[in-house]
Order: C-alpha cells, then sequence, then structure tokens
C-alpha cells in the first residue's frame, strides 16, 4: 500500500471491519487524526448500538446489521474508500475483502496501523508468535524487561490495543508484543527488532485455508528483524522460517532447547537455564540466567516459553540477574496449567487454555497418570497424533462438547484399553458430572486435568468461563468429600 510512506491521515476515506475493541481503537485513533472512518459489522444487538451512539458521537460513522437493500453492512464496501482497517478475526476471503480488491483498495490491521503510527523515538518491538505459548511468553518478557527497569508494556494480541499505547503518549523504552497469525497476515510493515516463532502446529486452517499459508504467515514476523530471530531447536519450521526471512545484516538466528545448547543457543543444563548467545567465546562458555525453579509452573512446554523470552530480553541488552528475577516475579494468568486442589489424593488441574492438540500435548506430557477430560468445538483438527502420543499417560478419559466422537474415535484407535465416559449433556451441571466421573476414574496420585484440545465455543462463553466452571465444580467435590 505504500504505506510507510503516508504522511497525513487527514480527510482519507477509510473504512474500520469489525466494531471490537480493537475496531473502535483503530476508529478512534484514525478520527483523531482527521480521516473521515466508517466502522462496518454484521452484528447487532443492544451492545453494538451502544458502541455505534458513542462513535457517532465523535464523528465516526457506523453501519450494523443489514442495509436497506438488505445486503449484510460488513459485506458492502462504502463508495470512496481508500483504505481498509480489519479486525484481526476477518477472514482474507471476506466479501468486504473482496469488493476491495477489485476496488484497488488495501487492506491491513490494526497492529499495521500502529506501526505506521509510531513517532521516530518510537520503542522497539519485541515480537513473539506461535501456535502456543504466546501469552505466557509476552508476560514472561514483560516481566524481565520490568526487572530490568526498563518501561514495558505488554501488547498486541493481549491487554491494552496496541493503537492505544503507541498513539497514547506514554513513553516506553521497548514493547512486548503478542502478534497472531491473524494480525501478521495484515501486517506487512512491521520491522521487530527481534521476534520469535515459539513452534508451529496445525490451527486456524479454516482461516488460513493450509498449513503452509498459516506457517508464511507466522514467518512473518521475523522479516526486517534487526538483531535476533529466537527459533525453537525442536520444531525445525521454526528454524524453516529464519533461514526463509529477509532480515538486516547481521540479524542472528538464537535457538532456545530444553537440552544442552549449542553456541548462538539458550538451553537447560543440570536443572540451570544457561545462555550459550549472547556471552563472550559461545564456543566455549556459558552464563547461567536462572533454575527451572524459578519457572512458574516448571513445566517442559513452560520452561521452553521462558527461554524464549529470555532470548528475547537477552537480544535487548538485558542482563542475567534480570531474566533471573523477571520469571520469579512472573505469575501466570488464570486457566493456564493452573493448580486447583488436591481431593482425595487426586490433583486438579485447569489448562482450559489448551485449545488445540499442540498445547493440550503439551499439558499431558507434564504430568502422569492422568485423568483426562477434553471435547469441544475441534476447529478442523484430527487427535491421532496427539492420542497416540498422550496412551501411556491416560488413567481414563471424559468427554464432552461437540465434537467429542472425534477424540472418542481416535482414542479407539490408539489406546483401545484406556475407560472413556462420553457425555452427551451440555446444560450447566455439564462440567460438574465431567468432574465426578474423572474423579471416579482417578486412583490417589493421579491428575484429572482439563486440557480440552479444543475450542468453547460449543457449550461455554470462552475458554475462561469453561475454567471457571471446572474450578466451581472440583470446590463443589471438594466441599462434598469434607
Amino acid at each position: 500500500m505504500g504505506s510507510r510512506q503516508v504522511t497525513s491521515w487527514q480527510d482519507r476515506n477509510i473504512t474500520v471491519a469489525g466494531l471490537g475493541v480493537s475496531g473502535i481503537s483503530a476508529a478512534r485513533a484514525l478520527a483523531g487524526l482527521g480521516a473521515r472512518v466508517t466502522v462496518v459489522d454484521n452484528g447487532d444487538g443492544d451492545a453494538l448500538r451502544a458502541r455505534a451512539a458513542e462513535l457517532a458521537g465523535q464523528g465516526i460513522a457506523v453501519r450494523l446489521g443489514r442495509l436497506d437493500d438488505g445486503r449484510k453492512a460488513g459485506e458492502v464496501l462504502p463508495e470512496g474508500t481508500d483504505l481498509v482497517v480489519t479486525s484481526p478475526g476477518w477472514k482474507p476471503d471476506s466479501p468486504l475483502f473482496e469488493a476491495a480488491a477489485a476496488a484497488g483498495v488495501d487492506v491491513v490491521g490494526d497492529v499495521e496501523i500502529a506501526w505506521l503510527l509510531r513517532g521516530e523515538d518510537a520503542a522497539p518491538w519485541l515480537a513473539i508468535t506461535g501456535t502456543n505459548g504466546k501469552t505466557t511468553t509476552t508476560q514472561m518478557l514483560a516481566s524481565i524487561l520490568r526487572a530490568a527497569g526498563l518501561k514495558t508494556a505488554a501488547v498486541g494480541n493481549i491487554g491494552t490495543p496496541i493503537i492505544d499505547v503507541v498513539t497514547g503518549g506514554e513513553k516506553y523504552d521497548v514493547l512486548a508484543v503478542e502478534l497472531s497469525s491473524y494480525q501478521l497476515h495484515w501486517a506487512p510493515s512491521v520491522r521487530a527488532h527481534s521476534a520469535a516463532v515459539l513452534n508451529l502446529a496445525p490451527d486456524h486452517l479454516d482461516w488460513h485455508g493450509s498449513m503452509e499459508a498459516y506457517a508464511a504467515d507466522k514467518g512473518r514476523v521475523y522479516e526486517g528483524n534487526t538483531v535476533a530471530c529466537v527459533y525453537n531447536v525442536a520444531d525445525k519450521a521454526t528454524e524453516d522460517l529464519v533461514v526463509e526471512a529477509d532480515v538486516e545484516e547481521g540479524c542472528r538466528a538464537i535457538g532456545f532447547t530444553l537440552g544442552a545448547p549449542g553456541p548462538s543457543m539458550l538451553g537447560v543444563v543440570d536443572g540451570i537455564l544457561v545462555d550459550r548467545a549472547f556471552v563472550e567465546n559461545r564456543q566455549k562458555n556459558a552464563q547461567e540466567l536462572a533454575h527451572v525453579e524459578d519457572v512458574n509452573p516448571p513445566a517442559p512446554h513452560n520452561i521452553a516459553n521462558a527461554l524464549a523470552a529470555a532470548a528475547l530480553a537477552r537480544a535487548f541488552g538485558v542482563e542475567p540477574r534480570a531474566v533471573r528475577d523477571g520469571l520469579r516475579d512472573f505469575r501466570p494468568d488464570a486457566h493456564r496449567v493452573a493448580h486447583v486442589d488436591v481431593v482425595g489424593g487426586v490433583t486438579y488441574v485447569d489448562d482450559s487454555k489448551a485449545t488445540n492438540t499442540h498445547a493440550a500435548e503439551a499439558s499431558l506430557a507434564a504430568f502422569g497418570p492422568v485423568v483426562w477430560i477434553a471435547g469441544g468445538l475441534a476447529k478442523g483438527a484430527t487427535f491421532d497424533e496427539l492420542v497416540r502420543k498422550s496412551a501411556k499417560r491416560l488413567r481414563g478419559v471424559v468427554l464432552m462438547g461437540a465434537d467429542r466422537a472425534l477424540i472418542a474415535e481416535a482414542l479407539a484407535r490408539h489406546a483401545p484399553e484406556v475407560p472413556v465416559v462420553d457425555l452427551e449433556r451440555t446444560d450447566t451441571g455439564a462440567m460438574l458430572a465431567a468432574v465426578r466421573e474423572a474423579a471416579r476414574l482417578a486412583e490417589p496420585g493421579d491428575t484429572v486435568l482439563l486440557a480440552p484440545a479444543c475450542a468453547s465455543m460449543d457449550m461455554f462463553a470462552n475458554y475462561n468461563e469453561r475454567g471457571d466452571a471446572f474450578a466451581d465444580a472440583v470446590r463443589e467435590l471438594a466441599a462434598e468429600s469434607a
């Protein structure tokens, strides 16, 4: 779009797709710079109308639901539009974008707009993407940066909209930026100081169309990096993306591994996180950063997250002590491998955030023996590899949700000896029933693990509500057992 050369937004006709948090943020920022903004959304209802009325008071036009001619507002390109700014979830083949392409109008995302709105002395971006672990790693990185005395914020796909942070007037030393594949798809100009791709596994293929397209969008995070491209040694696809990236001269490939690191890597030696990348004479020397026990929780996939965060922090010049202190200070969000309670000698763990097979596999690998509660919306996923790798850990399985049959079929093929409870109910008492069935299958010393490997929207508003329901059910079970 030649958008890096934008000098003025005054009087530009900009259409914003989506009246959600990022859409509202983009609309307000661009209108404040003098653009004529129209927001379009296929939805309607009291909540959206209230948002629309608030924006109208700021001179921003909003089109909701169906237009007078019966067409959906979010499918019609307003006349005179010269740029479309999309919210992350809108698919590339949406009718609005097809109309924009036919009219020669570019489509970008809110992250692209944030990048373009930065001032000349803007804070560098340390960017993080991957199928799983993005939010945790971004928050770990922010904690490490704060421990180093740097003013920072965790932004992007989490927290405050990134446009609000960039345009808010507050000065930062560096930003920890979580970027989804959706956001990267629509952000061609973004150039990070350093970036990490944590892992790659099939996800959101209904949006991207193929695994190749999904990986390519993830790989955009490396484009133009100046100091370090951080990759996962155990996931060759992430290293392949580094090889394919067009980076600044002198930018280095930095690996992280749960094993002993080679030169230009971070890894683990005798329970210690060590750096052999940002040290003198890395062929022979290693720098201690932290102990495994400093990572909360110290599950293998979370140690990998910590190493990636440490690599980005070290690329920015952070001292080893700040890495240790930042990891010690970090507290994970709810529903991420969260210990709920111990009832009758059985530990109950909430990992409702494990919404795909890759995340569930990492969660199951941290425990054993396990009674696994799984199911929900599969989003096109298959479960054979997950079950095959995890079968030996399974004491039993409780299945619930719309696509539970897909998991049941994989269990029948690869773990036929494991007892399976198939719950058909979807009412508000379904989670309590699932927890009770899991308790019946479990033995003292086991873990009952909610790691659904599926999205939650078939039965719950989101993964947070699903995790809360699990925790409530465990508390009720504990009260009954008291």
